[in-house]
Protein backbone atom coordinates (compact mmCIF):
# COMPACT_ATOMS: atom_id res chain seq x y z
CA UNK A 1 0.00 0.00 0.00
CA UNK A 2 0.99 3.50 -0.95
CA UNK A 3 2.76 5.27 2.03
CA UNK A 4 0.59 8.40 3.66
CA UNK A 5 1.55 11.37 5.64
CA UNK A 6 0.32 10.71 9.25
CA UNK A 7 -2.44 12.31 10.16
CA UNK A 8 -2.14 14.81 13.14
CA UNK A 9 -6.43 15.37 14.10
CA UNK A 10 -6.71 14.43 17.58
CA UNK A 11 -9.56 12.67 18.95
CA UNK A 12 -12.02 14.36 20.20
CA UNK A 13 -12.27 14.66 24.52
CA UNK A 14 -14.96 11.71 25.23
CA UNK A 15 -15.87 14.18 27.86
CA UNK A 16 -18.27 16.61 26.97
CA UNK A 17 -17.45 20.21 27.46
CA UNK A 18 -19.92 22.80 28.34
CA UNK A 19 -19.73 26.12 26.47
CA UNK A 20 -20.75 29.42 28.62
CA UNK A 21 -23.67 31.10 27.71
CA UNK A 22 -22.93 34.29 25.31
CA UNK A 23 -25.50 36.17 26.99
CA UNK A 24 -26.86 36.93 31.01
CA UNK A 25 -29.75 38.64 31.02
CA UNK A 26 -29.40 39.99 34.69
CA UNK A 27 -30.40 37.01 36.53
CA UNK A 28 -29.72 38.02 40.49
CA UNK A 29 -26.71 36.52 42.25
CA UNK A 30 -28.93 33.79 43.65
CA UNK A 31 -30.42 32.41 40.43
CA UNK A 32 -27.06 31.99 38.88
CA UNK A 33 -25.79 29.84 42.02
CA UNK A 34 -28.71 28.02 42.01
CA UNK A 35 -28.07 27.26 38.26
CA UNK A 36 -24.58 26.29 38.83
CA UNK A 37 -25.43 23.96 41.56
CA UNK A 38 -27.44 22.05 39.36
CA UNK A 39 -25.33 21.99 36.77
CA UNK A 40 -22.49 20.56 39.37
CA UNK A 41 -25.03 18.25 40.64
CA UNK A 42 -25.70 16.69 36.68
CA UNK A 43 -22.44 16.07 36.05
CA UNK A 44 -21.65 13.98 39.38
CA UNK A 45 -24.25 11.53 38.36
CA UNK A 46 -22.38 11.18 35.18
CA UNK A 47 -19.46 8.44 34.83
CA UNK A 48 -16.93 10.49 32.97
CA UNK A 49 -16.40 12.76 35.16
CA UNK A 50 -12.50 13.30 34.48
CA UNK A 51 -10.45 13.68 31.47
CA UNK A 52 -9.04 10.40 31.03
CA UNK A 53 -9.45 7.12 33.13
CA UNK A 54 -7.31 6.55 35.92
CA UNK A 55 -5.40 3.58 37.23
CA UNK A 56 -8.42 3.56 39.95
CA UNK A 57 -11.46 3.34 37.98
CA UNK A 58 -12.61 0.39 36.25
CA UNK A 59 -12.59 0.14 33.05
CA UNK A 60 -15.14 -1.41 30.42
CA UNK A 61 -14.32 -2.55 26.73
CA UNK A 62 -16.82 -3.91 23.94
CA UNK A 63 -15.81 -6.37 22.03
CA UNK A 64 -17.74 -6.87 18.81
CA UNK A 65 -16.83 -9.84 16.49
CA UNK A 66 -18.94 -10.93 13.38
CA UNK A 67 -17.38 -13.51 11.40
CA UNK A 68 -18.45 -15.39 8.69
CA UNK A 69 -18.93 -18.32 11.02
CA UNK A 70 -18.46 -18.17 14.45
CA UNK A 71 -17.91 -22.04 15.30
CA UNK A 72 -14.47 -20.95 13.89
CA UNK A 73 -12.52 -22.72 16.47
CA UNK A 74 -9.21 -19.45 15.90
CA UNK A 75 -11.99 -16.70 17.36
CA UNK A 76 -12.86 -18.70 20.52
CA UNK A 77 -9.48 -18.92 21.75
CA UNK A 78 -8.75 -15.21 20.68
CA UNK A 79 -11.74 -14.11 22.62
CA UNK A 80 -11.10 -16.47 25.98
CA UNK A 81 -7.85 -15.16 26.49
CA UNK A 82 -8.49 -11.37 25.42
CA UNK A 83 -11.22 -11.20 27.93
CA UNK A 84 -9.24 -13.29 30.62
CA UNK A 85 -6.57 -11.02 30.34
CA UNK A 86 -8.42 -7.85 30.48
CA UNK A 87 -10.35 -9.07 34.09
CA UNK A 88 -6.62 -9.61 34.93
CA UNK A 89 -6.06 -5.89 34.41
CA UNK A 90 -8.86 -5.10 36.64
CA UNK A 91 -11.53 -4.83 32.56
CA UNK A 92 -15.01 -5.92 32.37
CA UNK A 93 -15.34 -7.06 28.45
CA UNK A 94 -18.95 -7.31 26.89
CA UNK A 95 -18.76 -9.51 23.87
CA UNK A 96 -20.92 -9.19 21.41
CA UNK A 97 -20.55 -11.81 18.77
CA UNK A 98 -22.34 -13.17 15.81
CA UNK A 99 -22.28 -14.94 12.28
CA UNK A 100 -24.13 -11.77 10.93
CA UNK A 101 -22.73 -9.27 8.09
CA UNK A 102 -21.79 -5.56 8.22
CA UNK A 103 -25.07 -4.56 8.76
CA UNK A 104 -25.34 -6.82 12.26
CA UNK A 105 -22.36 -5.89 13.54
CA UNK A 106 -23.16 -2.57 13.23
CA UNK A 107 -26.30 -2.84 15.49
CA UNK A 108 -23.61 -4.86 17.70
CA UNK A 109 -21.36 -1.65 17.99
CA UNK A 110 -24.43 0.61 18.65
CA UNK A 111 -25.76 -1.70 21.53
CA UNK A 112 -22.12 -1.82 22.60
CA UNK A 113 -21.99 2.30 22.64
CA UNK A 114 -25.15 2.22 25.05
CA UNK A 115 -23.25 0.19 28.06
CA UNK A 116 -20.74 3.05 27.97
CA UNK A 117 -17.95 1.34 27.76
CA UNK A 118 -14.34 2.75 27.24
CA UNK A 119 -12.66 1.30 24.61
CA UNK A 120 -13.94 -0.74 21.86
CA UNK A 121 -12.50 -3.81 19.97
CA UNK A 122 -13.80 -4.97 16.51
CA UNK A 123 -13.40 -7.80 14.75
CA UNK A 124 -14.47 -6.48 11.52
CA UNK A 125 -16.14 -8.33 9.10
CA UNK A 126 -16.48 -6.32 6.19
CA UNK A 127 -13.37 -4.03 6.52
CA UNK A 128 -14.71 -0.88 5.10
CA UNK A 129 -18.39 -0.98 5.66
CA UNK A 130 -17.91 -0.09 9.76
CA UNK A 131 -16.13 3.31 8.78
CA UNK A 132 -19.38 5.49 9.87
CA UNK A 133 -20.00 3.34 13.30
CA UNK A 134 -16.28 3.63 13.74
CA UNK A 135 -16.50 7.41 13.33
CA UNK A 136 -19.39 8.19 15.75
CA UNK A 137 -17.46 6.10 18.15
CA UNK A 138 -14.66 7.83 17.96
CA UNK A 139 -16.33 11.60 17.94
CA UNK A 140 -18.08 10.07 21.55
CA UNK A 141 -14.27 9.90 22.25
CA UNK A 142 -14.38 5.84 22.84
CA UNK A 143 -10.78 4.36 20.88
CA UNK A 144 -10.90 2.09 18.38
CA UNK A 145 -8.74 -1.12 18.34
CA UNK A 146 -9.08 -3.04 14.93
CA UNK A 147 -8.23 -6.34 15.87
CA UNK A 148 -6.71 -9.02 13.33
CA UNK A 149 -8.31 -7.23 10.73
CA UNK A 150 -7.65 -3.58 9.74
CA UNK A 151 -10.69 -1.48 9.22
CA UNK A 152 -10.34 0.78 6.25
CA UNK A 153 -11.39 4.38 5.20
CA UNK A 154 -11.66 6.26 8.83
CA UNK A 155 -8.91 7.04 11.85
CA UNK A 156 -8.59 4.21 14.19
CA UNK A 157 -6.81 4.49 17.34
CA UNK A 158 -4.75 1.53 17.01
CA UNK A 159 -4.65 -2.33 15.22
CA UNK A 160 -3.42 -5.13 16.69
CA UNK A 161 -2.64 -8.50 14.75
CA UNK A 162 -0.05 -10.05 12.95
CA UNK A 163 2.22 -9.33 9.63
CA UNK A 164 0.17 -11.08 7.52
CA UNK A 165 2.57 -10.37 4.44
CA UNK A 166 4.58 -12.34 6.21
CA UNK A 167 1.82 -15.36 6.62
CA UNK A 168 1.30 -15.43 2.17
CA UNK A 169 5.78 -15.27 2.16
CA UNK A 170 5.55 -18.46 4.21
CA UNK A 171 3.21 -20.20 2.18
CA UNK A 172 5.18 -19.68 -0.82
CA UNK A 173 8.09 -20.64 1.05
CA UNK A 174 6.60 -23.73 1.70
CA UNK A 175 5.18 -24.37 -1.35
CA UNK A 176 8.51 -23.84 -3.57
CA UNK A 177 10.55 -26.23 -1.11
CA UNK A 178 8.30 -28.83 -1.91
CA UNK A 179 7.40 -27.98 -5.15
CA UNK A 180 9.95 -26.20 -6.74
CA UNK A 181 8.37 -26.52 -10.30
CA UNK A 182 4.63 -27.38 -11.19
CA UNK A 183 0.91 -26.30 -11.27
CA UNK A 184 0.07 -24.11 -8.69
CA UNK A 185 -3.95 -23.15 -7.70
CA UNK A 186 -4.31 -20.02 -4.78
CA UNK A 187 -7.22 -19.41 -3.39
CA UNK A 188 -7.47 -16.42 -1.53
CA UNK A 189 -9.65 -15.37 1.48
CA UNK A 190 -12.65 -13.24 1.77
CA UNK A 191 -12.84 -9.90 -0.49
CA UNK A 192 -14.25 -8.03 2.17
CA UNK A 193 -11.19 -8.81 4.81
CA UNK A 194 -8.26 -6.76 4.19
CA UNK A 195 -5.84 -8.90 5.72
CA UNK A 196 -6.24 -11.55 2.13
CA UNK A 197 -4.75 -8.83 0.12
CA UNK A 198 -2.23 -8.28 2.71
CA UNK A 199 -1.62 -12.44 2.41
CA UNK A 200 -1.90 -11.80 -1.19
CA UNK A 201 0.52 -9.32 -1.85
CA UNK A 202 3.52 -11.43 0.73
CA UNK A 203 2.92 -14.87 -1.51
CA UNK A 204 3.47 -13.19 -4.83
CA UNK A 205 6.47 -11.34 -3.56
CA UNK A 206 7.64 -14.80 -3.46
CA UNK A 207 5.96 -16.48 -5.85
CA UNK A 208 5.85 -14.34 -8.70
CA UNK A 209 9.88 -14.64 -9.55
CA UNK A 210 9.21 -18.56 -10.33
CA UNK A 211 5.94 -17.57 -12.29
CA UNK A 212 8.12 -15.16 -14.53
CA UNK A 213 10.72 -17.97 -14.67
CA UNK A 214 8.31 -20.56 -16.07
CA UNK A 215 8.76 -22.49 -13.11
CA UNK A 216 5.67 -21.97 -11.81
CA UNK A 217 2.33 -22.37 -13.67
CA UNK A 218 -0.66 -20.67 -12.01
CA UNK A 219 -3.57 -22.92 -13.23
CA UNK A 220 -6.04 -20.28 -11.70
CA UNK A 221 -6.47 -17.91 -8.88
CA UNK A 222 -9.51 -17.72 -6.86
CA UNK A 223 -10.99 -14.76 -4.40
CA UNK A 224 -13.91 -16.03 -2.12
CA UNK A 225 -16.55 -13.54 -1.36
CA UNK A 226 -16.51 -14.77 2.19
CA UNK A 227 -14.45 -16.91 4.57
CA UNK A 228 -16.47 -20.21 3.78
CA UNK A 229 -15.67 -23.96 3.98
CA UNK A 230 -18.55 -24.32 1.47
CA UNK A 231 -18.04 -21.57 -1.26
CA UNK A 232 -14.22 -22.72 -0.95
CA UNK A 233 -15.60 -26.65 -2.13
CA UNK A 234 -17.61 -25.36 -4.84
CA UNK A 235 -14.89 -22.75 -6.17
CA UNK A 236 -12.16 -25.99 -5.66
CA UNK A 237 -14.35 -28.56 -6.87
CA UNK A 238 -15.10 -26.73 -9.75
CA UNK A 239 -11.14 -26.42 -10.92
CA UNK A 240 -10.44 -29.81 -10.15
CA UNK A 241 -12.97 -30.98 -12.33
CA UNK A 242 -11.41 -29.01 -15.40
CA UNK A 243 -7.56 -30.42 -14.26
CA UNK A 244 -6.03 -32.66 -11.35
CA UNK A 245 -2.64 -31.61 -12.91
CA UNK A 246 -1.74 -29.39 -9.98
CA UNK A 247 0.86 -30.07 -7.45
CA UNK A 248 0.27 -27.09 -5.22
CA UNK A 249 -2.63 -24.96 -3.59
CA UNK A 250 -2.25 -22.44 -1.35
CA UNK A 251 -5.35 -21.63 0.67
CA UNK A 252 -5.61 -18.73 2.75
CA UNK A 253 -7.00 -20.49 5.97
CA UNK A 254 -6.88 -23.60 7.39
CA UNK A 255 -10.90 -24.18 6.74
CA UNK A 256 -9.71 -23.63 2.80
CA UNK A 257 -7.31 -25.86 3.36
CA UNK A 258 -9.74 -28.31 4.69
CA UNK A 259 -11.99 -28.03 1.84
CA UNK A 260 -9.17 -28.86 -0.44
CA UNK A 261 -7.92 -31.83 0.82
CA UNK A 262 -11.30 -33.19 1.45
CA UNK A 263 -11.87 -32.83 -2.33
CA UNK A 264 -8.16 -34.36 -2.86
CA UNK A 265 -8.81 -37.26 -1.16
CA UNK A 266 -12.16 -37.96 -3.10
CA UNK A 267 -9.89 -37.97 -6.16
CA UNK A 268 -7.14 -40.07 -4.52
CA UNK A 269 -4.76 -37.40 -3.98
CA UNK A 270 -4.70 -36.33 -0.53
CA UNK A 271 -0.98 -36.64 0.25
CA UNK A 272 0.37 -36.04 -3.34
CA UNK A 273 -0.34 -32.27 -3.51
CA UNK A 274 1.09 -29.77 -1.41
CA UNK A 275 -1.54 -27.61 0.71
CA UNK A 276 -0.82 -25.12 2.91
CA UNK A 277 -3.23 -22.89 4.99
CA UNK A 278 -2.91 -20.80 8.09
CA UNK A 279 -4.60 -20.61 11.79
CA UNK A 280 -2.88 -24.03 13.02
CA UNK A 281 -6.15 -25.34 13.26
CA UNK A 282 -7.18 -28.57 15.69
CA UNK A 283 -7.34 -30.61 12.14
CA UNK A 284 -5.04 -28.68 10.38
CA UNK A 285 -2.28 -29.59 12.54
CA UNK A 286 -3.06 -33.13 12.34
CA UNK A 287 -3.75 -33.51 8.99
CA UNK A 288 0.20 -32.01 9.40
CA UNK A 289 0.52 -34.87 11.55
CA UNK A 290 -0.74 -37.38 8.90
CA UNK A 291 1.08 -35.74 6.14
CA UNK A 292 -1.96 -34.57 4.14
CA UNK A 293 -1.31 -30.70 4.70
CA UNK A 294 2.49 -29.71 4.03
CA UNK A 295 2.30 -26.51 6.54
CA UNK A 296 0.12 -24.37 8.58
CA UNK A 297 0.97 -20.73 10.02
CA UNK A 298 0.64 -20.95 13.88
CA UNK A 299 0.07 -17.15 14.96
CA UNK A 300 1.01 -17.28 18.68
CA UNK A 301 -2.97 -16.27 19.79
CA UNK A 302 -2.05 -15.61 23.32
CA UNK A 303 0.44 -12.82 22.80
CA UNK A 304 -1.74 -11.12 20.82
CA UNK A 305 -4.88 -10.91 22.45
CA UNK A 306 -2.55 -10.22 25.86
CA UNK A 307 -1.13 -7.17 23.96
CA UNK A 308 -4.45 -6.55 22.64
CA UNK A 309 -6.01 -6.67 25.74
CA UNK A 310 -3.50 -4.69 27.63
CA UNK A 311 -3.92 -1.75 24.47
CA UNK A 312 -7.42 -1.29 25.54
CA UNK A 313 -6.86 -0.45 28.44
CA UNK A 314 -4.17 1.81 28.04
CA UNK A 315 -5.96 3.65 25.44
CA UNK A 316 -9.15 3.82 27.53
CA UNK A 317 -6.85 5.62 30.35
CA UNK A 318 -5.68 8.21 27.59
CA UNK A 319 -2.21 6.26 27.41
CA UNK A 320 -0.04 6.24 24.11
CA UNK A 321 1.83 2.90 23.76
CA UNK A 322 4.30 2.66 21.48
CA UNK A 323 3.40 0.70 18.42
CA UNK A 324 5.76 -1.50 16.27
CA UNK A 325 4.66 0.41 12.82
CA UNK A 326 2.57 2.01 11.11
CA UNK A 327 0.00 1.12 8.78
CA UNK A 328 -2.10 2.98 6.34
CA UNK A 329 -6.15 2.30 5.98
CA UNK A 330 -6.88 4.59 3.19
CA UNK A 331 -7.75 7.31 4.66
CA UNK A 332 -4.59 9.55 4.82
CA UNK A 333 -3.53 8.48 8.38
CA UNK A 334 -1.11 5.93 9.61
CA UNK A 335 -2.89 3.79 12.14
CA UNK A 336 -0.53 2.63 15.07
CA UNK A 337 0.17 -1.15 14.31
CA UNK A 338 1.28 -3.56 17.40
CA UNK A 339 2.25 -6.74 15.36
CA UNK A 340 3.16 -10.30 16.72
CA UNK A 341 5.16 -12.56 14.66
CA UNK A 342 3.83 -15.72 12.88
CA UNK A 343 5.35 -18.94 12.81
CA UNK A 344 5.11 -21.41 9.69
CA UNK A 345 4.44 -25.12 11.33
CA UNK A 346 5.49 -28.55 9.78
CA UNK A 347 5.57 -32.22 11.28
CA UNK A 348 8.96 -31.50 11.89
CA UNK A 349 8.50 -28.99 14.38
CA UNK A 350 4.66 -29.52 15.80
CA UNK A 351 6.22 -30.50 19.42
CA UNK A 352 8.62 -27.39 19.64
CA UNK A 353 5.69 -24.64 18.52
CA UNK A 354 1.92 -25.57 18.81
CA UNK A 355 2.65 -28.11 21.50
CA UNK A 356 5.04 -26.57 23.45
CA UNK A 357 2.99 -23.26 23.84
CA UNK A 358 0.34 -25.49 24.91
CA UNK A 359 -2.15 -24.59 21.84
CA UNK A 360 -2.72 -27.98 21.35
CA UNK A 361 -2.07 -31.52 23.13
CA UNK A 362 0.31 -34.08 21.59
CA UNK A 363 -2.59 -36.60 22.23
CA UNK A 364 -4.92 -34.20 19.66
CA UNK A 365 -2.14 -33.33 17.30
CA UNK A 366 -1.16 -37.09 17.01
CA UNK A 367 -4.69 -38.57 17.67
CA UNK A 368 -4.71 -40.35 13.88
CA UNK A 369 -1.04 -41.13 13.59
CA UNK A 370 1.19 -43.83 15.61
CA UNK A 371 4.42 -41.89 17.24
CA UNK A 372 7.45 -43.33 18.73
CA UNK A 373 8.52 -41.17 21.53
CA UNK A 374 11.38 -39.12 20.58
CA UNK A 375 11.30 -39.67 17.11
CA UNK A 376 8.08 -37.32 15.77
Amino acid sequence: MPDRTASTRRRPNRRTTLNSPSRLHAPSAALILLAWLALLSSLAGCRRTQPVKDAAMPVRIGFSVATDTFVLERWNKDIKIFTGAARDLGAEVIVQMSAGGAKEQIAQVNFLLRRDIDALVLIAHDSELLAPIVKKAREAGIPVIAYDRLILGTPIDAYASFDNREVGRLFAKALLGAVPQGNYLVVNGSVRDNNSFEVNAGLHEELDPSIEAGRVRLVDELWLEEWSFDEARDRIGAVLDRTTDIQAISCANDQIAQAAIQLLSERRLAGTVAVVGQDADIGACQKVAEGTQLMTVYKPLAKLATSAARLAVSLSRGEKPSADRFVDNKNGSQVPFFMEVPVAVYRSNLDSTVIHDGFHSAADVYRNVSVVPGNR
